[in-house]
């Protein structure tokens, strides 16, 4: 087996590069399904397939485009809870947020992590199989960090969901 080499992402100054709508159809039609063959894309923008290629290299080297993913079923995965936890801290220094940084990185059921403005100094979201399991997750943080503030909310439906951005603005 081949080991596969990592794409060169960011390596170009994207302010240097100028898009246009081809490249936001490409885009598009990548967010949507990014295995979606060289020859559909090429066919559905109007240019052949090594124009289309190299308009995505581009893209890659710009690091507009960071990685091309899977994206896995909550429910498949038997991790059908999602829960968002809001934290606050009176610590606000470096290093804690080093530590908080290690922590997170730790803890695979912590999907995504923001550190907000506000009454609330971080949002996480985080992904189990159920309320024990959740609970595990709480318990590593409070042991390992202190928080002044934790507040949980459990997800009850999910009305949309999409890792797409909008590219109209590019």
């Amino acid at each position: 087996m081949t080991e596969r080499r990592p794409r060169k992402t960011g390596s170009k100054p994207i302010e240097s590069i100028s898009f246009d709508d081809i490249d936001r159809r490409i885009l598009d039609m990548l967010q949507e399904d990014s295995d979606t063959p060289m020859h559909v894309i090429s066919e559905t923008v109007g240019l052949s397939t090594n124009p289309c290629w190299r308009r995505i290299k581009r893209m890659e080297e710009a690091g507009l485009i960071k990685k091309r993913v899977a994206l896995v079923d909550q429910q498949r995965a038997n991790v059908p809870l999602t829960v968002f936890i809001g934290l606050s801290t009176t610590r606000h220094g470096i290093d804690w947020l080093e530590e908080f940084r290690k922590l997170i990185d730790e803890i695979p059921e912590i999907v995504e992590a923001y550190r907000l403005t506000g009454t609330v100094d971080y949002i996480l979201k985080v992904v189990v199989p159920d309320m024990a399991s959740y609970d595990a997750v709480y318990k590593t943080m409070i042991r390992r960090l202190e928080f002044s503030q934790v507040n949980s909310m459990m997800a009850m439906e999910e009305l949309k969901f999409t890792t797409a951005i909008p590219t109209e603005h590019l």
